[in-house]
């Protein structure tokens, strides 16, 4: 599937999820550790091969029998439950002694007390020290998000500003994800509204090109942005590359945070300008001046003496936490964001901004400074781990006077009427999944909503897509798109691209169900046969499980979704599916509802319930025309006319493209035009010319 993604409105949204479920790769769960019970207190009963029952190991016993064989050095613990899904990741400066402690019977919180009881297999890493156990802990919390750790919510990467070192004139650019490209990168920065506001900045001062190759290598004359005053053309000549690359130099300085003595410079020459009555450049330079200066004017938070540093302060209430941040560098302030870590109601401030400050740094740049406003946890050894990674000086510190104290106080208010808003969204979203389930008479309150579409045009570049919803909203890391496979697929066929997503989609949550439910392994004895997945019985089900399936469509594509449902063995009834259809005219606020086995009904027009459907729906249709439009693009980028022609490679489809704007275009041009294009001659322009005209 593309790159693209669709349902992205700008920058800030999360990196686009995996397209297909098929596609996806589960770690191995680890083994069970294997070992004879001694007497034990609490266990499984299960049958040994001579069917009589024995007592399975439990949790105490499992950590208790791996403490005997524990060395007392730094390293890092997991532990497992049953089915080998990973509970909680840990770092010890003495192996043998933390892990002993959950040995112990009585002491520990709630959660602590569950996870223990859980958990059926243990794995060690030792490492050299606990500062490199700190990292690696940190590295794997977020990778693997463990049931029982604090967990930073971070699905997204940071923008930076790179300017380029790979080219003649180097270009600034708004840069997200992995580092490739040669040239120095400058953030992170909170937000793509963040960047653009110093990319105008740089232009502004500095007259900096963001065009790209190709239309840097095609340029005949300078564009627009020259004649504004915010570039200085170098595709054309007009400032000689020298003298280019020392505004670059002179871009990079103010990234660096030498904004004050470049702007003594900038007067300097501005002076002598004016003085030698070279008046043109003497404004130049002083609209260069102006558009810096305004820079740190229009800094609502920027104290004297913050140059590079990261502000986080921390508001927990109600079993909630938010944690704001302001990001300083180049002595300015690069933007702002705030986080809702996922944690247990007993874990107390200290303990989430401990786990958060060290998950956030785990793939990103450490200033030199880090401003906070609540003690932590084993700062000392916090600040060394830091120091370890950044590989330079690193400073913690909890103001308590001055301006770095007012920043802090305002990044905590800040957190404040954050969590203010997340937990008043939370008590509403709460509201509207009720009416949801009064309506559709479920058991529970839906946790999870899943809702599908389909997308075509005349049977083309068929794509289905299903996105999901949460008491939180809507959840994009769970988005998925599909890729409609079945050759013997009749174009069009809506029936059957509703068939293929259903039966794709849960025939993988029949693998993780089954995979879940699956009896353990006695030695001798003939595995247990799988229950089949219905309403009844005590069978766990994955957190994938979606509470309410709702199908953008009527009558038939439910019933499409039904059979292809029970096709991959689903029992009637065990998933509840609705299909939403528009009513005649297809007017919005007339939708009928199907579900199986009952008459279509309607929901009164002003119906809460009705509203969030509809959203639902409409979330749905984008994503999926979102994910049809980019494939189609694709298509058609790979099947351009010019391709066909001889002697037309992609520099020149470039270059004719951008002089004639499309293929249509360079159809209707004649030979002279043609020959205007760089690298077309004669001879090639007669050719192109003779191919869109029978030749």
């Amino acid at each position: 599937m593309e790159s693209d993604d669709p349902a992205a409105a700008d920058d800030d949204l999360p990196e686009e999820p995996a397209e297909d479920l098929e596609d996806e790769v589960e770690e191995e769960p680890p083994a069970e550790i294997e070992m004879e019970p001694e007497e034990i207190s609490s266990g499984v009963d299960v049958l040994g091969s001579d069917g009589a029952k024995k007592k399975r190991i439990s949790g105490p016993d499992v950590i208790r029998d791996q403490v005997s064989r524990l060395p007392g050095k730094p390293g890092v613990y997991r532990m497992f439950g049953e089915t080998g899904e990973l509970l909680y990741v840990g770092k010890a400066r003495n192996l043998k002694a933390r892990v002993g402690s959950y040995a112990k019977i009585g002491g520990q919180t709630q959660r602590i007390a569950r996870m223990i009881s859980l958990t059926r297999s243990m794995e060690f890493v030792v490492t050299a020290s606990e500062t490199e156990a700190l990292l690696l802990e940190a590295n794997l919390i977020k990778r693997l998000k463990p049931r029982f750790n604090i967990i930073l919510r971070d699905d997204k990467s940071f923008p930076h500003i790179l300017i380029r070192e790979d080219h003649e004139a180097p270009q600034a650019l708004k840069h997200r994800g992995a580092k490739r490209i040669k040239g120095r990168y400058f953030g992170p920065f909170a937000s793509a509204g963040a960047v653009d506001h110093t990319l105008d900045t740089l232009q502004k001062a500095f007259l900096l090109r963001t065009c790209t190759d190709n239309i840097y290598a095609t340029r005949s004359r300078p564009c627009m942005l020259h004649q504004m005053g915010r570039c200085s053309a170098p595709c054309t000549g007009l400032i000689p590359l020298d003298e280019y690359r020392d505004l670059v130099r002179e871009a990079e300085r103010f990234l660096d945070g030498d904004a004050e003595t470049l702007v003594e410079q900038l007067a300097a020459q501005m002076d002598r300008a004016a003085q030698g009555m070279d008046y043109e450049r003497a404004a130049r330079l002083r609209d260069r001046i102006r558009a810096l200066s305004s820079v740190r004017q229009s800094q609502s938070v920027n104290p004297d003496g913050l140059v590079e540093a990261d502000v986080f302060a921390i508001h927990s209430d109600a079993g909630a936490s938010a944690v704001q941040a302001f990001f300083f560098r180049a002595g300015q302030n690069w933007g702002a964001t705030v986080w809702y870590p996922k944690h247990d109601r007993d874990d107390t401030p200290a303990q989430v901004l401990t786990a958060f400050i060290a998950q956030f740094y785990d793939d990103k740049p450490v200033p030199k400074l880090i401003l906070l406003n609540h003690e932590i946890e084993e700062e000392e050894l916090l600040t060394e781990a830091l120091e370890l990674k950044a590989e330079h000086k690193v400073e913690i510190r909890t103001p308590r006077r001055g301006e770095k104290r007012a920043i802090v106080e305002q990044a905590a208010l800040n957190a404040r009427e954050a969590l203010g808003r997340k937990l008043a969204e939370t008590q509403s979203q709460a509201k509207i999944f009720a009416a949801v389930q009064k309506v559709f008479d479920l058991g529970d309150l839906p946790k999870r909503i899943e809702v599908y579409d389909n997308s075509h045009i005349m049977g083309t570049n068929m794509v289905g897509g299903m996105v999901v919803a949460g008491p939180e909203g809507f959840e994009k890391n769970s988005y998925r798109k599909f890729n409609i496979k079945d050759e013997e697929l009749e174009p069009g066929d809506d029936y059957g691209m509703m068939r293929e997503v259903m039966r794709r989609r849960f025939g993988r949550l029949k693998k993780e169900w089954e995979d879940l439910n699956a009896a353990p392994v006695v030695e001798g004895a003939e595995p247990a046969p799988l229950p089949s997945p219905t309403l009844a019985g005590e069978a766990k089900r994955p957190d994938a499980w979606p509470d309410l399936v709702l199908i953008d469509g009527g009558l038939g594509q439910l019933g499409a979704a039904k059979e292809a449902i029970e096709a991959v063995g689903f029992a009637p009834g065990v998933l509840n599916l609705v299909a939403i259809a528009k009513g005649p005219d297809r007017n919005a606020g007339r939708e009928q509802f199907f579900r199986p086995g009952r008459a279509p009904f309607q929901l009164p027009p002003n119906d809460p319930a009705l509203y969030y459907l509809q959203r639902l729906r409409d979330e749905a249709h984008r994503w999926a025309i979102g994910a049809h439009r980019a494939k189609r693009s694709a298509a058609l980028v790979g099947q351009n006319p010019l391709d066909e022609i001889t002697g037309v490679g992609v520099r020149r489809k470039k270059a004719l493209l951008h002089r004639f704007g499309s293929a249509k275009g360079v159809s209707n041009a004649t030979v002279a035009d043609l020959q205007t294009v760089e690298g077309v001659n004669a001879a090639l322009a007669q050719r192109i010319y003779d191919h869109f005209r029978g030749g």
